[in-house]
Order: C-alpha cells, then structure tokens, then sequence
C-alpha cells in the first residue's frame, strides 16, 4: 500500500510515456520546443511495465493513466497497454492525448485493452487552436475524438484550459459542443508548469469565472461530494442531466485532502505531487538489479514523504522545473 503519513492512500498511477510532444502549446512550453530526454535516460517498455506491475500487485495502484508529453508518440504504447492488461488484478487504463494520433490507433488501443482517454481541446475555432498550439491540426483532433468515442473508449473526456483573450468566451460553446456529441467536458485552472515560467494568478480564468459563464446558458446543479470521491474535478449536472461538466479547480479549489495520486516520469522518478520539488529514482534501483520488493520499498518510502498540499497559496512557492511535458498531467 502506498499511503503517507497524512492518512492518503495512492491507488491512481499516472505513467509518462514521453516528453516529447507534436504541439507546442503556450501554456506548456516554448515555440522552439525543449531539451528533450535522451533515449538512454527513458525508461524501456519492460520497465515500464515492470514498475506498473509492482504498483498493481505489490502496492495497491487500481487505476493506470498512461501520459506524456505526447503518449500516442511512444512507439509500443499498444503493447504497453496490453501487458498492462494481463496483470491480475487488471487495472482500469486510461490515456491521456492530445488527440492527433487517436484516428489511427484508436481501434488498436481499445483490442488492446485500454478503457477510456481523456482529449485536450481548449477551442472550438480552428485560428484559436493554431494560435495556442503553434500547430494548424484542430481538425486531426476532432477526428481523432470521434474515432475515440466509436472505439468505444468511453467515457470520452475532454480537457479544455481557458486562456485570457484568447478562448475565455468559449465555455458556454464548449459545453454545447459537448453535450452534443455525447463528450464529458472538463475545464481546468492553468497551473504553474510552463517551460518558460510565464504563469501569473492575476488575470488567470478561475474556477468560479468558468462557472459563471457557463450559468448564462446552462442550468448547473452540484453532483455532491459524496460522488466525487478523490476525483479532482467537481462536477454538475447539466440540465438537470444526464449529461455532466466538471471543473478541475487546482489553484484556488486544491483537492489535495483527498489526492490518492502517484506519478511516474518518463525517466523512471517517482512524484507524489504534480508541484513536487524533488523525486526518487526508481530508474537506478532497477538498471542496478534490485529485485520487485526492493523497489516497492523506495517507493513507500516515496510516498511516505508526500507533503500535505501542493502550496499554490503560498507566497513562497516555487514553481517545479520541469514542464507538465516532462512530468504528465
């Protein structure tokens, strides 16, 4: 069992496949790109899929969210995907992508044995998407979300981040866009994991904005706590449903109380928290030869030092360095 000393227990493993990434959005990183890891440094698919199978049989870990970077650009996510699902006990599995790649591997991934994705997608206009990205592929994504949805890899979530003058309009649009082709929409605060450091509490689009514009057109009503659970996103019915919108409100909602969430990054370190400082190589212990229980152990001890709260209130706190491409969401 994976728990610190606060009393949460970790039973959601997030995998960064990559650091790599086809788009270059703003509030992730440079237009130029990043110092991308060097082949050695990432961890092998049999490492992958070891460390996973240590998390799932010998410490707890129930759910497999497979990120980036870019996960669809990792050469053998589809047998990744399908080791993963022979491990007993099965974990659910789930991807998080940016949706170029989905038409074309959607499919696979399902027979596979992957059981949902979550699709970023912050604008409805396609001069929005380019503007944001860097990249004219909005089309690739909308295409790569239905292949998603007729694959059956369901719930499809869709992931949207509001940015200052460029898509804050757009909630209400969104959300009608959503419901429309049957997607589960999320909005998300922007964090403070950007390469360039240009993030700012001042001006960003909060949870409670997200909110109100979406009020102007649809009727909200709370789904509970009680249902959320650990989830990050709150929740509402829309209409009175049965469609649902969430909001993962990481600045200035933090549902860190209730995080059951580990990281793995693509150079085998282990994160308790999205904002972490520091890591712990898990990469050394297993090119040194040590054996599964060994590695569960570090691990413990990993999670055993997981802070109370990622600290965004904090005037002091000091952004990570590494971008979210580096870490995974």
């Amino acid at each position: 069992m994976l728990i610190d000393t606060y009393g949460r227990v970790a039973t959601d493993l997030r995998v960064s496949l990559t650091d790599r990434c086809n788009l270059r959005c703003t509030y992730c990183m440079p237009e130029e790109g990043l110092e991308w890891l060097a082949k050695p440094d990432l961890l092998t698919d049999d490492e992958i899929v070891r460390l996973i199978g240590i998390a799932v049989t010998s410490l707890g870990i129930e759910e497999v969210r497979f990120t980036g970077g870019e996960p669809l650009l990792r050469p053998g996510l589809v047998g990744i995907v399908e080791r993963v699902a022979a491990l007993g006990p099965r974990p659910q599995m789930s991807l998080t992508t940016n949706g170029i790649g989905l038409r074309r591997t959607a499919d696979a991934l399902k027979a596979a044995g992957l059981d949902r994705v979550n699709v970023s997608l912050d604008t409805l206009r396609p001069d929005v998407f380019k503007t944001l990205t860097r990249r004219d592929r909005h089309q690739d994504v909308l295409d790569g979300l239905y292949a998603a949805r007729e694959a059956g890899l369901t719930p499809v979530k869709v992931n949207s981040v509001l940015m200052p003058g460029l898509n804050d309009d757009e909630a209400p649009d969104l959300l009608a866009w959503a419901v429309e082709h049957d997607y589960e929409l999320r909005f998300i605060e922007q964090m403070p994991l950007d390469a360039q450091h240009g993030w700012k509490r001042d001006g960003m689009i909060t949870a409670g904005d997200i909110l109100a514009s979406l009020r102007t057109r649809f009727e909200l009503t709370p789904e509970g706590e009680e249902k959320r659970g650990s989830a990050p996103a709150e929740r509402w019915l829309v209409d009175g449903g049965p469609h649902r919108v969430g909001v993962i409100a990481s600045v200035t909602r933090p549902f860190c109380s209730a995080c059951d969430r580990t990281r793995l990054t693509a150079d085998g370190q282990v994160r308790t928290c999205l904002f972490a400082t520091e890591e712990t190589d898990l990469r050394a212990a297993l090119r040194s030869g040590a054996d599964d229980e060994e590695i569960a152990r570090i691990w413990k001890l990993a999670m055993w030092g997981k802070k109370a709260g990622a600290g965004l209130d904090d005037p002091t706190f000091v952004q990570p360095d590494r971008p979210m491409s580096a870490i995974g969401g």
